[in-house]
Parts: C-alpha cells; structure tokens; sequence
C-alpha cells in the first residue's frame, strides 16, 4: 500500500497517472492568517475550487479574532461549509442588523461573536454537512451528510441530524480514553503506515502494540 505523502497538495494519483483535481492536502492549497490544518487533512469537492478557504468557510474573513482548527487526517466531503464564528450578528440589542459592518473604520473590529471553531484529529465530516460557529469536534468523530453541528461533540461520537445528536459512540470508554493517549495522529509517517493494518481493523489492542 502506498502511504499518502504529505508534502502533495494533491495526494491522489488516478489509474491513469494523474493526479485527482477535486481532492486536496488543505494545509498546501490554504494560505490564510483564520486557518490551522494539520497533516493529511482533506477536502473533496466535485466542482473546480479555485479558493478552498473561501469555499469551505466563508466567513472566515481574516480580519477577525476567530480561528478554525482543524487536526491531522480529517476528511472532509463535497459540500461542506464551516460557517465560522464572523457569520454571527449581535443578539443582545433590539435589532440584529449589523450597523458597524457599514463603517470601513469599524468593520475590521466589530465582531459580536469571537469563539474558534475547532475540529479535532481523525474526524470524517460526511456530504453537506454545516459546522456552526463555536463548534468542538472530538477526535474520531463521524458527522453524518446534512448535519448541523453546533456545540461540543464528545470524542469518537457518531452525530447525525439537525441540530446533530450522538447517535452511538464508537468504542467505549476506556478504548476512547487508549485512543487518545495513543494519539497515533502524532506519530511519524513511518509508524502510521506500519499501523495502518491496525488502524483498518477496529482492534484498539492492535493499535497498541504498534
């Protein structure tokens, strides 16, 4: 088995030779002061994506305080939007019209709300699904297409709907709490291609003995 090399923007390699255009490493394709991608984090998209940051998250504008994280080896489905914290209008005042964004001297500082988006490692975002602002994204999680996910997903959750559920975890909680310590993610290449065996199977005790 080949193991994906991190240095590609472009990290699948078609039958034919070429490389696949509609499914990029982000942390190659993304050049944005809003964005934090580990290692072997794709998207896919069946359209031309000539601006992946702009494409996946559209309002996260650079200017602003928020952040969106995401860990090592996610996957990330055709039509995904991260709808990041700047998208959120004050909810506090009589109107929710956004007045300052109207003014150039205040729209680099006005935000009502500032939280990161973070999305931790190993986690498989399916078809459509939206990630809301603020959201926390355990590591293993598996977002279902169409959800809606908002607030805290614990680790190795499996969520689906709108808003999204956890539906079934996917290990206990003492194989969760191996899992993290493992933290394989952070291992060196080499390593996590001598697990990958492990890493198909579903044996937890197989992946500690890697």
């Amino acid at each position: 088995m080949t193991f994906p090399d991190a240095s590609r923007a472009y990290p699948i390699t078609l039958p034919d030779g070429s490389e696949h255009p509609g499914t990029v490493f982000l942390n190659k394709v993304i050049d944005h002061p809003g964005w934090e991608v580990g290692d072997y984090s794709y998207a896919s998209s069946f359209d031309a994506v000539t601006d992946w940051a702009a494409h996946l998250a559209p309002y996260l504008f650079g200017y602003g305080p928020e952040k969106l994280r995401i860990g090592r080896f996610c996957q990330i489905a055709h039509g995904v939007r991260f709808l990041t914290s700047g998208a959120n209008h004050a909810t506090d005042g009589i109107s929710t019209f956004p007045f300052p964004v109207f003014d150039p001297e205040q729209i680099g500082s006005y935000q009502p709300d500032s939280r990161d988006t973070v999305i931790g490692h190993d986690v498989w975002i399916g078809y459509g699904a939206i990630i809301c602002p603020g959201a926390r994204v355990g590591n293993g999680v598996m977002i279902g297409a169409g959800a809606v996910v908002r607030g805290t997903i614990p680790d190795y959750a499996i969520v689906t709907g709108n808003p999204a559920q956890v539906v079934k975890q996917r290990f206990s909680d003492d194989e969760i709490a191996t899992l993290n310590a493992l933290a394989w993610w952070d291992w060196s290449a080499q390593r996590v291609a001598a697990a990958v065996p492990a890493l198909m199977s579903g044996d937890v005790n197989a992946l500690s003995s890697c």
